[in-house]
């Protein structure tokens, strides 16, 4: 309540995580259902954005090795089953938009690309597997960073700028670094010591 001051604000919550994690929280819920907010769920759905992500990458790392050839029995039948989670993800949104078990089609798409694709794998599968995972993803509006890393001679970089920027009151700038470090997964932490930064 905000009388005991046990609630946080949008700010905060962007302060401390990348709000990719928090949209995902919140879609892992009926929008018509009530939601418990704390670190340790936010946690967990980093650890399972973060699955989603590694498949997707997984399978974009695949489409530059793999071989493309005619489908046999064994790659329609990978096809088939990642149709009916397709089919699965559709009738989970056309019910009332009831994301959570959209997004548990999403997790059965995953599983399926990680047990039955690999460097073997017919690369009109793995294209297959990966356009129907950023599709879907796209429609929840999650899963659609490119694979962009940053350095830590970046974000010190970065993190001195900041510094600078508010010694000199330029406020403004210094959330936009701040902003600029959020979406990159990297959460700065103000402590005694100096600026700390975390990857999420």
């Amino acid at each position: 309540s905000k009388s005991l001051g046990n609630f946080f604000t949008l700010r905060d919550v962007k302060a401390e995580y990348n709000l990719e994690i928090l949209r995902f929280f919140l879609l892992s819920a009926h929008y018509r259902s009530p939601v418990n907010f704390s670190r340790e769920v936010m946690d967990q759905m980093k650890s399972g954005l973060e699955r989603i992500y590694t498949s997707k990458y997984a399978l974009e790392d695949l489409l530059e090795t793999t071989e493309d050839r005619e489908l046999d029995s064994a790659d329609e039948e990978v096809i088939k089953s990642l149709d009916e989670r397709k089919l699965g993800f559709e009738k989970a949104m056309d019910d009332d938009m009831n994301t959570a078990d959209a997004i548990s089609e999403i997790f059965n798409i995953v599983k399926i690309a990680n047990s039955n694709i690999d460097e073997n794998s017919n690369k009109k599968v793995v294209e297959y597997a990966l356009n129907m995972l950023n599709s879907l993803n796209t429609v929840l509006g999650i899963g659609g960073k490119s694979r962009e890393t940053i350095t830590d001679e970046d974000i010190i970089a970065l993190i001195e700028e900041r510094n600078n920027a508010r010694k000199n009151k330029d406020f403004a700038r210094a959330d936009e670094i701040r902003d600029e470090l959020t979406a990159k997964g990297i959460v700065l932490e103000d402590t005694r010591e100096g600026v700390k930064f975390r990857r999420v």
